[in-house]
């Protein structure tokens, strides 16, 4: 080897010593809303739809997570249970599980519903993320005895499953027409945006800067 061949060999070895090597930035961490026509924003403007919120808000308070809005409109916990994989493909560190309108509105069993967002939380965690359930109500024409057991169910999943629970993701939403769409079910822009604020606090608990 040429004096100068080693002289640029001896030069990098040098350099490798001195020049530090930046990582690669880490990816950031997934947050994944998966819902029904609620979560996808029925009727607004995806940038309207709470998963979007949250996203910007997130942004704000200066979390790094990138928010995957998985709802899909007419979502059953039965349909939903089919995705899950589908889900941990983004290999999620939080899933926000906000399912069950859909079910209720086809008066489906409550304990089959009960059963699949059993089974929807359990693989969840299994993978290895933290998981938010969303409670939900049907409205009082459902009859009493439906309606209570309908909503029992998301409490009873809850502390089977030791996963926090906001007890209605409709809260201050629902039976205000003025936010929700004249179909008085898919919430309104203001709506959607009631729903990230009330969801907010059950969300920051789970969260790492």
């Amino acid at each position: 080897m040429s004096r100068l061949g080693a002289r640029i060999l001896w030069l990098a070895a040098l350099l490798a010593l001195v020049v530090p090597v930046t990582p690669p930035a880490a990816a950031e961490p997934v947050i994944v809303a998966l819902g029904d026509s609620i979560t996808a924003g029925f009727g607004v403007l995806p940038d309207e739809a709470y998963p979007a919120l949250l996203a910007e808000r997130l942004r704000r308070e200066g979390y790094a997570y990138r928010v995957v809005n998985a709802g899909v409109s007419g979502d059953t916990t039965a349909a939903a249970l089919q995705r899950v994989d589908w889900v941990l493909r983004s290999h999620p560190s939080i899933v926000v599980v906000a399912l069950g309108a859909n079910d209720g509105l086809r008066h489906q069993s409550v304990t089959a519903m009960r059963d699949n967002l059993l089974a929807i939380v359990r693989r969840l965690r299994a993978a290895g993320a933290a998981v938010l359930l969303t409670g939900m109500h049907v409205p009082p024409n459902y009859g009493p005895d439906y309606a209570r057991a309908f909503a029992g169910v998301f409490p009873e999943v809850a502390r089977e499953t030791k996963v926090p629970l906001m007890p209605f993701l409709l809260e201050g939403v629902a039976g205000h027409p003025h936010l929700n769409q004249p179909d008085g079910i898919h919430p309104t822009a203001e709506g959607q945006r009631m729903i990230a604020d009330k969801l907010w606090p059950h969300l920051k608990p789970l969260l790492h800067r």
